[in-house]
């Protein structure tokens, strides 16, 4: 026979341990895939969190003074935005898009890529750039901003990392 228990009492669970570092990996190079690294890193530091932020594969645009500014929001083939396939895929649908999304972040004062990167970069937040990818797209450090720390391997990015959550965006 099962026995029923007591609820537990707020003051009889255990004190969470507060985080103290944080370690994004932004992989995709889409608008929608890049601002919410950016957004969790922000608020990392304004929380005074440790935030290294880790740009691989296409995720890299949005470090690369080439292509960080004019990043466009995915249209086709992305079910978050309820549109048909087709419809995305038109000229002129993406640019749109993008500057809906433009308009709608800067009401909130959420500021375009590079001067978020710029602003992360002048809290504390570290940024690096995966080795292997650089070198996969024949990238060198004078592609990418200013404000990039390092290009690091994996091995170096979990030595950094250790301690502290890792997020996927």
């Amino acid at each position: 026979m099962a026995t029923l228990t007591a609820p537990q009492l707020e003051t009889d669970r255990p004190t969470p341990t507060p985080i103290e570092k944080v370690s994004i990996i932004i992989s995709k190079g889409s608008f929608e895939s890049v601002y919410p690294g950016l957004i969790m890193a922000n608020g990392a530091r304004m929380e005074g969190i440790e935030a290294n932020v880790f740009f691989t594969f296409f995720g890299m645009d949005a470090i690369n003074t080439k292509r960080n500014a004019s990043m466009k929001v995915a249209t086709v083939g992305n079910p978050g935005l309820h549109l048909p396939t087709w419809l995305g895929a038109l000229p002129g649908v993406s640019a749109l898009v993008t500057r809906m999304f433009n308009r709608e972040m800067e009401k909130l004062d959420i500021p375009p890529i590079p001067e978020f990167l710029e602003l992360l970069s002048d809290s504390g937040a570290r940024l690096f750039a995966c080795k292997a990818t650089v070198d996969m797209f024949h990238l060198t450090k004078k592609d990418f901003i200013p404000q990039l720390e390092d290009i690091i391997t994996v091995g170096q990015f979990y030595e950094m990392a250790a301690g502290g959550e890792i997020i996927f965006t």
